[in-house]
């Protein structure tokens, strides 16, 4: 919690397994009904969202960068792919690798699975920003 300024109903990850900082990291988000996107996604066939997917993925990721009080915010998302829906019981597994770091600026490769099948893919570009606030 001290590293990640999100908080409910954005906090999107709920554990950190494993962290070595400036090279990898594997987090978990399980995901259940009563998350209030399932609501209107899609009422009788609940999916997760592929952005909160994609989110959920940033916020792991985010995580291998020590910027001190700075605010780590998205600056690019490429190659993303979703391969597989996400539903509620679903163990989501979000593992990023560090691929380039700057003063200024972070890149990440992310991969989230559920059950080691690759539900979606990114790489990730992050910009960090003075004035952090949280």
């Amino acid at each position: 919690m001290a590293r990640l300024p999100h908080r409910y109903p954005f906090l999107l990850l709920d554990r950190i397994e494993e962290l070595v900082p400036g090279t990898s990291v594997r987090a978990i988000k399980n995901v259940t009904v009563n998350e209030p996107h399932f609501a209107g996604h899609f009422p009788g066939n609940p999916i997760m969202p592929g952005v909160l997917i994609l989110e959920a993925m940033a916020q792991a990721g985010g995580q291998l960068f020590d910027i001190g009080d700075r605010l780590c915010v998205l600056a690019r998302i490429d190659t993303v792919r979703f391969r597989n829906a996400v539903v509620p019981g679903d163990r989501l597994v979000l593992d990023a690798r560090a691929i380039a770091m700057l003063a200024s600026m972070g890149k990440v490769e992310a991969t989230a699975t559920v059950d080691d099948r690759i539900v979606a893919s990114a790489d990730i570009t992050y910009s960090f920003l003075e004035g952090r606030t949280a």
